[in-house]
């Protein structure tokens, strides 16, 4: 991966954690166990701390940075869709940020709570835990169901095997110009992770 010294401070990434070629990592970077960091994702730690903890997952073109002299923080299990972006925010334990959201400086996303794609979260807004928040700005909607969180924890957990599978077995190849006849599946079906409104479905 491209990780960058400044001013004598390098990044630092646990063994047990993935971090894909393509991500860059600059600074002041903490990366804990059993992380996934996706391809293009940027972790400025250029002016201040950056902390992804254990078995958080922050996915392709997701950036993470903060103002001068501050944090931001993702907490255990922390998952944060593809394209976010976050500002000098603290994501808590088992919460979920969804695809394209902006979480700004300042704000709270409380523990196990989600905030839906597309939304902007203001700078010093807090989400209450175990709850939804979302819109432009993002206001909070309700709770989160058990149903709900039982499917955040499962798509984590996916990503704790995908950290896994790609440690194991990630690498550089050079693409083939046409199918084989009989061209292997991966092994991750439906049975391992679906969207929720379809996962609402099937209970």
């Amino acid at each position: 991966m491209p990780a960058y010294e400044l001013e004598g401070v390098i990044p630092v990434v646990d063994p047990d954690a993935y971090v894909h070629p393509t991500a860059v990592l600059i600074g002041d970077v903490i990366v804990g166990p059993g992380c996934y960091i996706g391809p293009l994702a940027s972790l400025r730690g250029d002016f201040g701390r950056l902390v992804v903890g254990p078995g958080a997952n922050l996915q392709d073109h997701c950036a993470l940075h903060t103002f001068p002299g501050t944090e931001a923080v993702l907490e255990r299990d922390a998952h944060v869709g593809h394209g976010a972006v976050l500002h000098g925010c603290r994501i808590g334990a088992g919460a979920l940020v969804g695809m394209n959201a902006v979480v700004m400086d300042k704000a709270v996303v409380g523990e196990r709570a989600f905030v839906a794609a597309h939304s902007f979260v203001r700078a010093g807004f807090e989400v209450p835990p175990r709850t939804l928040a979302a819109g432009s700005p993002a206001s909070v909607r309700r709770e989160l169901t058990e149903e709900e969180l039982a499917w955040k924890a499962n798509g984590t957990a996916t990503y704790h095997r995908l950290a896994e599978r790609s440690l194991a077995s990630l690498r550089p190849a050079i693409p083939l110009t046409a199918v084989e006849p009989d061209r292997p599946r991966l092994r991750t079906g439906t049975d391992v992770a679906v969207p929720l409104h379809e996962y609402r479905r099937t209970r």
